[in-house]
């Protein structure tokens, strides 16, 4: 690919293609629908038979499907584009057969092996897990039999909430019941696949980065992770890295354009000394001995004056950041005086630039760099482009067309990769010759930098990484979380998964005699002697072939050169196709009309219908019968930013709950889709039904904390005087909820600490965040009103941490506000009200205030965040929640007032004279 050919920008729709160059006037290329074929010489349109021109594979020009041209007489009477199709056929048949010369029994077991945990710590985990259920069902059925009538409403509300609770702890609990590890022997890998000597085989990898806008995902950190893939160790002229700038944003073209020309220097040096992490910037800031292991005696001076280097280039990325800060009102102006095609982000063309390939993308010392393409799709009004999901496919089908590696990395823009090893972890699974093939994506864990020590508000999640996960490998594979995931190509693409070689069956002969089941014969066979089988098998392969073809284009979209690179299971672009032809069709591509009437975001692809886009599209290819892996290296593959204060923690939690709302009202719901293949296993159903139901468990979450302020209150409680035996159940309930979450960090090895930072975040995001996303999903699904919750920022703190303090107002600060305020008003009031009523109004205080002191624990990290360093809570949101609690309180003291009432004799049976 052409590294100097300059910024590509056009529209396929509007017949319009450029080629800008740095400092060359722009030159206007043909228009993509000419009038006349340069083949045949005929007219542009229909054909004498009424068929559509197809566009040329070299010269991009409409071009007849079967052009007649001298010499054409004398070969046979093969359409062209049936004789590309089949001879790709031939070639993915002659690729299985040279995989076959690398035997598994060779190298040992592969490249991979599954470890089941011991059974020492699984089985007392398995065993405590079905006493619990045992026990819950127990619990439930002694407060069902036992009502509280004086409190009757109180009750009922407490006994629903529990039950839920209980379903909500089955569709967590089971997916975790064959929990594994996995390693990887990234030796054997080598061995099988890097012979010296001899070509290298493994499987080019297309790694795709995305962005929006520059003022909220700052050039310097995309420019980081770019950098990192750039530096992977793995073969150069097998990775190419496609960045998506949704926002056709000329400072992250330019900032592009200076981390290309940094990679020159860059990638070399990380290649030379084997540093880790390969981004400069969490290289340079680590409070490491950075010359542990290194001996070359160059090291010392290379690295201070590749820290200049790197400090040089952030002054130019912060200098372009600072200029793009204030638009001029012309509109922006390339270097060569061409007004930047993107300067309306609403309506603009596609672009695209290849900054590094094989001309002209060569290092300090004159080795070849990875591919990097820059690549923004086209926009206009009127046309849905689906966010993110819809930028990521637009890059899948740019990267077929230029490239076409049959696996592809994802990566967001802050999150870099930490280990240089990352893509090969992910070809041990891959390509492994046994299990490879039924895999869809190697998923790696999230780990993130720069959260404080205490992770006050649980931004590792390490109990949904580190158990739920590993437990959901051990059925059919790990959910797809958005970024770090290397997907297999021909999965997205819709298809199944290859099937396994079948016991062949018995076939007899037509002999009465001979057992077994007749072997059926071909229509056309039959009338062979009638001279009526030749004509009739050819046109039903005619049929079967218009029909294919068909298929392909309602599929995949009107492209050709596309079309046939879905064929091509082992990737790689035909080799007659030129340069300049394939960028003109990845423009057609990305055109913002090209998916319209086809199979994209539908079947194909990142699937459309939620904002967690990542959630439908692992859930769609598990229905198909694919499986995934969960890759965890000991080095964390890959490592991003986490938002560490409590707004934008809040508002992130918001997304994704608020995503899974939209699939659970969708027809993707995994309570009803997907039966009719049967491939989902009923633990992995559980599992999606879990990621889409657990938004609706801050309902009775809300109401089962604000019962001990009721409790409080009113001087009632939601359970019975309990006895001797039913003080059984309740010991058992809680010393199994103990038990399993003590083995449960057992063999996982998630900190005490850890656990009790995702307990106290599930029930601040549940009372905030996720009631929210419900009332929100609701009001969408419901009524069609699209309500956004805004942040704005307050404050900013530039030390380390700092973030950690910073204070955003939002709504979704009241609800949990409002809480604390109630139960702590709860525990003042019921406390005065046991002073004055003496001793024995003690022993029914004690179970109300554990209940009210459990929700202000829970709640405690919260508590700290809105007082932030200062201990400030801003005004509006103490107004609300005092109003809001005031309110609440004066009710419930006018139904029923806490304070003891004055009893007497009745005036109505003695009279005045009592």
């Amino acid at each position: 690919m052409e590294a100097s050919a300059g910024l590509v920008a056009g529209s396929h729709n509007r017949n319009e293609l450029v080629v800008i160059h740095g400092h060359e006037e722009p030159k206007t290329l043909r228009n993509l629908d000419g009038q006349v074929c340069e083949i045949c010489g005929d007219q542009v349109g229909l054909t004498v038979d009424g068929e559509l021109f197809v566009a040329c594979n070299e010269c991009g020009f409409p071009v007849c499907r079967s052009p007649r041209v001298e010499g054409d007489d004398d070969e046979e009477d093969v359409d062209d584009i049936e004789h590309e199709f089949k001879a790709i056929e031939d070639e993915k048949k002659k690729q299985e057969h040279v995989s076959g010369e690398f035997p598994l029994a060779s190298h040992g077991h592969g490249e991979q092996m599954k470890v089941p945990l011991p059974s020492s710590r699984i089985n007392p985990y398995r065993m405590v897990i079905i006493a619990r259920l045992f026990i819950l069902a127990l619990f439930l059925r002694y407060r069902l039999l036992n009502p509280v009538h004086e409190s009757i409403g109180l009750w009922l509300t407490s006994v629903v909430c529990e039950i839920w609770f209980a379903f909500s702890w089955i569709l967590d609990q089971f997916p975790k019941w064959f929990p594994i590890d996995r390693e990887t022997y990234l030796d054997r890998l080598s061995i099988r696949y890097e012979k010296e000597g001899e070509p290298n085989m493994l499987a080019p990898v297309d790694v795709f980065v995305s962005t929006v806008d520059p003022m909220k995902e700052p050039p310097l950190v995309t420019a980081n992770t770019v950098l990192s893939i750039l530096a992977m160790d793995y073969p150069v002229d097998k990775i190419s890295c496609y960045v998506s700038d949704d926002g056709a944003s000329m400072c992250t073209f330019e900032a592009l354009s200076e981390t290309a020309e940094f990679a020159r220097k860059w990638v070399p040096f990380c290649k030379k000394f084997s540093i880790e992490p390969r981004a400069p910037e969490m290289y340079f800031a680590e409070k490491i001995d950075y010359l542990k292991d290194k001996v070359q005696p160059t090291f010392v001076k290379e690295r201070r004056a590749m820290k200049r280097e790197y400090e040089e280039f952030k002054v130019r990325i912060n200098a372009l950041v600072a200029k793009a800060s204030k638009a001029p009102s012309e509109g922006w102006i390339m270097q060569d005086g061409t007004p930047w095609p993107g300067n309306n982000t609403r309506d603009h063309p596609g672009m695209i630039q290849v900054f590094l390939g094989h001309s002209g993308g060569l290092d300090t010392e004159g080795n070849e760099l990875p591919r990097l393409v820059y690549v923004s799709r086209e926009k206009r009004p009127g046309y849905s482009h689906h966010k993110k999901a819809g930028a990521m496919n637009a890059l899948v089908r740019v990267s077929a067309v230029l490239t076409n590696a049959p696996f592809m990395l994802n990566l967001d823009c802050d999150h870099y990769v930490n280990n240089s090893k990352a893509v090969r972890e992910a070809m041990c699974f891959l390509m492994d010759p046994q299990v490879g093939k039924k895999v869809c994506y190697i998923q790696f864990p999230q780990r993130f930098d720069g959260i404080d020590k205490n992770d006050r508000y649980a931004n590792k999640n390490s109990v949904f990484f580190d158990i739920n996960m590993r437990g959901l490998d051990g059925i059919q594979g790990p959910v797809y979380v958005g970024t770090g995931c290397v997907f297999r190509r021909q999965a997205l693409y819709g298809y199944n998964p290859p099937k396994g070689p079948k016991r062949p069956k018995m076939v007899s002969c037509d002999c009465c005699p001979c057992f077994g089941r007749r072997k059926k014969v071909p229509k056309y066979a039959r009338n062979e002697a009638n001279g009526e089988g030749a004509s009739l098998q050819g046109m039903d392969d005619d049929k079967e072939l218009l029909m294919s073809q068909m298929n392909f284009e309602k599929r995949f979209g009107q492209s050709a050169i596309f079309v046939t690179s879905t064929l091509m299971i082992e990737g790689g672009v035909p080799p007659s196709t030129s340069p300049a032809a394939l960028l003109k069709e990845a423009i057609h591509v990305i055109s913002c009309g090209y998916e319209d009437k086809t199979e994209w975001g539908l079947e194909l692809g990142w699937i459309y219908g939620s904002i967690t886009e990542d959630i439908l599209t692992g859930f769609k290819m598990h229905c198909r019968g694919w499986r995934s892996i969960y890759c965890m290296p000991t080095r964390p593959a890959f490592k991003g930013t986490a938002p560490i204060n409590l707004s934008d923690r809040l508002n992130q939690v918001l997304r994704w709950a608020l995503g899974s709302i939209e699939i659970f009202f969708s027809h993707h719901s995994p309570l009803l889709y997907g039966y009719k293949e049967g491939k989902l296993k009923w633990l992995e159903r559980f599992a999606y039904v879990n990621t889409t139901v657990y938004p609706f468990t801050s309902l009775p979450l809300l109401a089962y904390c604000t019962l001990p302020a009721i409790c409080l209150l009113t001087d009632k409680f939601i359970m019975p005087p309990i006895s001797t035996f039913a003080s059984i159940f309740f010991i058992s309930l809680f010393s199994s909820i103990i038990a399993t979450g003590i083995l449960e960090l057992r063999w996982s090895g998630v900190s005490i600490e850890e656990w009790w930072r995702n307990e106290q975040f599930w029930v601040i995001g549940g009372v905030s965040a996720h009631l929210f996303a419900v009332v929100q999903g609701l009001l969408k699904v419901l009524a069609g009103i699209d309500t956004n919750f805004t942040v704005t920022s307050k404050a900013v703190d530039d030390e380390e941490f700092g973030e950690l303090y910073t204070f955003k107002w939002t709504t979704l600060l009241i609800p949990p506000t409002t809480l604390l305020i109630i139960n702590i008003v709860g525990v003042v009031a019921g406390i005065a009200d046991a002073i004055n009523n003496g001793y024995q109004s003690w022993g029914p205080l004690f179970g109300k205030l554990f209940f009210a002191f459990w929700v202000i624990v829970h709640l405690y990290p919260f508590l700290k965040g809105l007082m932030g360093r200062q201990n400030r809570t801003p005004t509006i949101v103490v107004i609300w929640s005092v109003l809001l609690a005031s309110i609440f309180s004066l009710l419930w003291v006018r139904i029923d007032p806490f304070v003891m009432k004055t009893k007497g004799p009745d005036s109505k049976q003695c009279g005045l004279n009592c």
